[in-house]
């Protein structure tokens, strides 16, 4: 006899999509935000910046990833072998089916991997020069207001506070209150440091806390206070932990000081000392005054003792005897330079009145003008029958010309001869009655 056959069950089917997002659905939303400790391996940084490793035990391992946007804030490089604290949340990737942790940010979980940290972070700032002596300012020798970026309940602000006031009292403190250890203790640091600066009434600025662990110290090893340190433009000085200890914001720092006491210390000078110094300074340029007024003093009486202040009428009337020395000198200087001008004068005037037009006329010679009053110089710049003016030495004529000869040239001879022979015809003659 044969049993009836049931009919199965209706099934549910899911893809491997669905399957998938359901598991992510329950995975997401099981978990918050949550920190996880661990070992890191397998680590690449991607050339988009994103960061791909595995945190790992003893017994377990996770994939895990830190996006750029998040791994930017890093002040170390995560390394194969680091044990590390890595806040963020448990996400699934579809596309291979496996669940990993998003890593939002990242420590060094023990002493080893902070040291190496701060060791990565030094290296880095030093080749980028934050280190360098010549980005260091001056401290102010005198300040009056001081800016104190530390914890408003911790010893370090009971000791600069105490110390400052014991020796400079006059000096205004203005505390910036801030955590200095613990998450969010950097940026707050980092924050105080911008205010003092947008505040700009600070001549100086101690940033620093008392002595702990390393882990109480990080934030002062914290990049982001050492950016902000270097890019103050008030001079700082970093006073973190003990005289063992040492930050990156000591070096970056533009003084460092051992302890919040040796900041105050280093911030101000001693009253008193520094009223005994002026003291000692005052006394020193007394004495040098003194000195000095002392040497004088000689010297006058040195100069009144002396031959020319007891005479002073025979140098007197040496100088007085000299003057009339020079004075002769001069007068006959004066009169020979004189005379010796006066001759070439009188030798240029012989010469003018020799070339004059005057003394030439007067040797016989005449000028003849033409109507319109124009030299005549040749015989062919006339006519006949013109009307000529001939000037005289004494006198003057009009005539017209009957006849011109232009091919007779200027002869002295002839001029001698004819003029000889005019003077013949005035002689008397022999026969003549009256001779």
């Amino acid at each position: 006899m044969e049993l009836p056959v049931s009919e199965p069950a209706e099934r549910r089917v899911y893809t491997i999509t669905q399957i998938t997002r359901e598991i992510k659905l329950i995975l997401e939303t099981s978990f918050p935000t949550i920190w996880v400790e661990g070992e890191i391996s397998n680590f690449k940084r991607h050339s988009s910046g994103h960061m791909y490793f595995v945190l790992k035990d003893e017994n377990a391992q996770i994939p895990a990833v830190m996006w750029r946007n998040h791994n930017l804030r890093l002040f170390f490089t995560p390394q194969d072998g680091m044990k590390v604290l890595a806040q963020g949340n448990i996400s699934v990737y579809e596309k291979r089916g496996y669940y990993q942790f998003e890593v939002i940010q990242m420590q060094p979980a023990g002493i080893g991997e902070l040291q190496l940290a701060f060791e990565q972070l030094k290296q880095r700032l030093r080749a980028e020069g934050l280190f360098e002596e010549k980005h260091k300012k001056p401290i102010p020798p005198f300040p009056e207001r001081i800016g104190i970026v530390t914890s408003p309940t911790g010893a370090a602000i009971r000791d600069l506070v105490s110390v400052i006031n014991r020796r400079f009292p006059g000096v205004q403190l203005i505390l910036r209150p801030v955590r200095v250890q613990g998450e969010g203790a950097a940026e707050e640091i980092a924050q105080a440091i911008r205010e003092f600066n947008e505040y700009g009434e600070v001549d100086l600025l101690i940033v620093g806390r008392g002595g702990g662990s390393l882990e109480d110290l990080w934030p002062f090893n914290e990049e982001i206070v050492a950016r902000a340190i270097f890019e103050s433009e008030i001079p700082i000085i970093s006073a973190v932990g003990h005289e063992i200890d040492f930050s990156i914001s000591d070096f970056v720092a533009d003084l460092r000081a051992p302890t919040p006491s040796a900041a105050a210390e280093l911030a101000v000078r001693n009253r008193e000392e520094l009223a005994d110094y002026i003291q000692n300074r005052m006394q020193k340029i007394f004495r040098l005054l003194r000195d000095r007024l002392t040497y004088y003093r000689e010297k006058v009486q040195h100069l009144e003792a002396s031959y020319a202040l007891r005479r002073p009428s025979d140098v007197i009337k040496q100088y007085r005897q000299r003057v009339d020395e020079l004075h002769h000198n001069l007068r006959v200087r004066y009169a020979h330079l004189l005379q010796s001008r006066q001759q070439v004068v009188e030798g240029l005037q012989k010469q003018l009145a020799a070339l004059s037009p005057a003394s030439i006329l007067q040797r016989g010679y005449t000028l003849c003008f033409s109507e319109d009053g124009k030299l005549v110089k040749t015989a062919e710049s006339i006519q006949p029958q013109d009307r000529i003016h001939v000037q005289f030495y004494r006198g003057r004529l009009q005539s017209r010309v009957e006849k011109i000869d232009p091919d007779q040239s200027f002869r002295p001879d002839r001029l001698l001869k004819s003029a000889g022979e005019s003077a013949g015809e005035n002689l008397p003659s022999s026969k003549d009655p009256a001779a």
